[in-house]
């Protein structure tokens, strides 16, 4: 009996032992983005500058595989293409691959321009139209401080030793890469963490200066529990939580072998030779036996995770098999070879053109910029959620295609393309009088509807904004760009993502949080109810934020029963007064207001929200305190406000700005 109670603990040691290692064994990618920046030089050639970036790009996720390091040319000045992407030395080659296609397609965000530096916790890279690889110090350096937790000036001590120590490390390794644990003196669980990573394209010495140079900007972190540097030619992080990823077990059952020989021993000491040899042989088997099975369920689950439960490689065969699906030649032939003429406009993921197709039917062509498997699914989500509706009020896909050199939607062509390029041009805004206005309102709120309530699933937009508002012909307005959607059952509540979308539009307890709900589309689409009313863009650069300003601005002047004085000029109420028109216009901003209110519980849901505007009768609550209310952002659309007034022509003075997106 006390034989077996000892070979019983011995095996369920041992259990325990193959169960911490299993959890270990594998790390995270850590592909938060930290900072992204862009050059402010355009290209010189597209075409010749987006083939080169392909070329590179490729080479890179080929050859980042085997060393978790890679550089790459492509061409020659003024369109070549330099790219570096370096992975963080306690990332495994899986997560590595990840973090570089968070990275790829993060930086992709800087087209046009020569030029892009993306930091994540997990990796880095960047990409030039010149050689950058011996830079290691340059005007960007940065550093960030996670300031929220005060430390004391024990932890403060042992950061700094900490990170002398990676310092020191880094510079000597043959990888530049180093790790650091220290415990904080006098007790048994707190510690600091740093990781330091040089790029390895720099000399030693290089290595040393650059992370020198970020010590230095970590030490003005301190007291605070965390930073970041962000130096041109290195990385160093320091916290209070530990990010490291396990340092990966180089022979397993070596080990294990070891201990369970050392353990047995002790426990069978003086025992028969045999006996303890019949005892280990089994434990061992037992062991490996449930170390390859506890690992090959937890690969099979991460991999399931990591590719988000889709089958690339089948979804494409779908399409490929599918009316939907395009021959690369017919729509190439039907660009004019993607002519500049044919070019309508650029987004975040794609330039769309227009073409003829051989049968004479006009159609509009998104030409996504790079076609990375990686990010198939994002592809395919957009041609299954657009594909699933059909609404007078939704744009209609005609086709697509994933088989060709590229990736690219096929929509139906609309005339008068976006309506931003309206209610934001002093002389286009004239031809959308109030009646058309609120026409598109109405047909915009009831598209949502649709989207929210009247299909299977739910549908959820994310990136509801005036350049996703199509018109045709007669005006009539189509929701478009179905990129950035989500749909999900009617009994969940709501979703958790990566925050994403448009600067400016975004609800606040969606980019707080990242719990979806159809409240988020709410929030945009009052926003985009005061665009249309006022006649100013939400956002005036790519660098500013307007959404305080501009809801603020209409809370402020709805509170003094002045609304009026914010409308739009180019509706001319001032020469065509009409007591109807501008009571419809202030009721949409009261409207508006509500969809806005910083708690989603009191935004209506867009049906009660259409309910508002098309009933005389119905009765609207008061809006509670909108979210962001700066009083310099108020001042400064004031003063617009006040140039309005001052100008008889009465042109709108807000900007075009670029959409800004977040890596899905």
């Amino acid at each position: 009996m006390k034989r077996l109670t000892d070979m019983t603990s011995v095996v369920l040691i041992n259990i325990v032992i193959v169960v911490l290692m299993v959890g270990r064994s594998e790390g995270v990618p850590r592909n938060q983005i930290i900072n992204l920046s862009c050059t402010i030089q355009a290209e010189h050639n597209q075409s010749e500058f987006v083939a080169n970036f392909i070329a590179t790009t490729e080479m890179l996720g080929n050859r980042v595989r085997s060393s978790l390091f890679a550089t790459a040319t492509t061409g020659s000045a003024p369109d070549a293409n330099y790219g570096l992407v370096q992975c963080y030395g306690d990332l495994s080659t899986n997560d590595c691959i990840l973090c570089y296609d968070s990275a790829h397609f993060s930086i992709s965000q800087c087209f046009p321009n020569t030029g892009g530096i993306v930091y994540q916790d997990g990796c880095f890279m960047r990409f030039q139209n010149y050689s950058f690889y011996e830079e290691y110090a340059g005007p960007s350096d940065s550093f960030i401080c996670g300031n929220t937790t005060r430390k004391s000036s024990t932890f403060q001590d042992s950061a700094r030793q900490a990170v002398l120590n990676a310092v020191r490390d880094a510079s000597t390794d043959g990888g530049y890469y180093a790790r650091e644990e220290l415990i904080l003196p006098g007790t048994v669980n707190e510690s600091v963490y740093v990781l330091a990573n040089c790029w390895r394209t720099l000399t030693a010495n290089s290595c040393r200066s650059c992370l020198e140079a970020a010590s230095a900007n970590l030490s003005q972190c301190l007291p605070w529990s965390e930073g970041r540097a962000l130096m041109t030619g290195c990385f160093m992080r320091y916290s209070d939580t530990d990010f490291l990823n396990p340092v990966p077990v180089r022979s397993k059952n070596r080990g294990l072998h070891h201990h369970v020989v050392l353990f047995t021993l002790i426990v069978f000491s003086g025992r028969m030779i045999a006996v303890i040899a019949a005892v280990v042989s089994a434990v061992v088997i037992l062991v490996v036996a449930m170390l390859i099975a506890l690992y090959i369920q937890r690969r099979r689950w991460l991999q399931q995770k990591r590719t988000d439960s889709y089958d690339a490689k089948k979804m494409a065969k779908i399409l490929t098999d599918s009316s939907l699906n395009f021959k690369y030649s017919t729509i190439e032939k039907a660009t004019g070879a993607w002519h500049e003429s044919n070019k309508l406009g650029a987004g975040g993921f794609g330039t769309v053109y227009k073409g003829v197709l051989p049968d004479g039917r006009e159609i509009a062509v998104k030409r996504l910029f790079f076609n990375n498997k990686f990010r198939a699914a994002d592809f395919y989500n957009e041609v299954n959620i657009i594909n699933s509706v059909e609404h007078k009020n939704l744009v209609r896909l005609l086709g697509c295609s994933c088989s060709g050199p590229e990736s690219f939607l096929v929509y139906e062509y609309l005339s008068n393309m976006s309506l931003d390029r309206f209610i934001f041009d002093a002389a286009k805004g004239k031809e959308l009088n109030w009646e058309k206005r609120f026409v598109i309102i109405i047909g915009t709120t009831e598209g949502l509807v649709y989207l929210h309530e009247n299909t299977k699933t739910r549908i959820i937009h994310r990136d509801i904004k005036a350049a996703n508002i199509l018109l045709d012909s007669r005006l009539r307005a189509k929701i478009a760009d179905f990129g950035l959607a989500r749909s999900f059952q009617g009994d969940m509540s709501h979703i958790s993502t990566a925050v994403a979308g448009t600067l400016g539009y975004m609800a606040p307890e969606y980019l707080a949080l990242g719990q979806l709900t159809e409240k988020a589309d709410v929030y945009s689409y009052g926003v985009l109810l005061l665009e249309i009313v006022t006649g100013i863009q939400i956002t005036a650069s790519k660098n500013s934020e307007y959404t305080e300003s501009l809801v603020a601005i209409a809370w402020r002047h709805f509170q003094r029963g002045t609304v009026e004085e914010i409308l739009d000029p180019n509706l001319m109420f001032h020469t065509y007064p009409n007591l109807n028109f501008k009571k419809e216009a202030i009721k949409v901003v009261h409207v508006a207001l509500l969809c806005t209110q910083e708690s989603p519980a009191l935004r209506p849901s867009i049906s009660v929200a259409l309910k508002m505007l098309v009933k005389d009768d119905e009765p609207l609550p008061p809006p509670s305190n909108p979210p962001f209310i700066g009083d310099d952002e108020i001042n400064e659309l004031e003063e617009k406000i006040r140039r309005y007034d001052n100008d008889d022509d009465a042109v709108s003075v807000a900007t075009v700005s670029h959409s800004q997106f977040s890596p899905r």
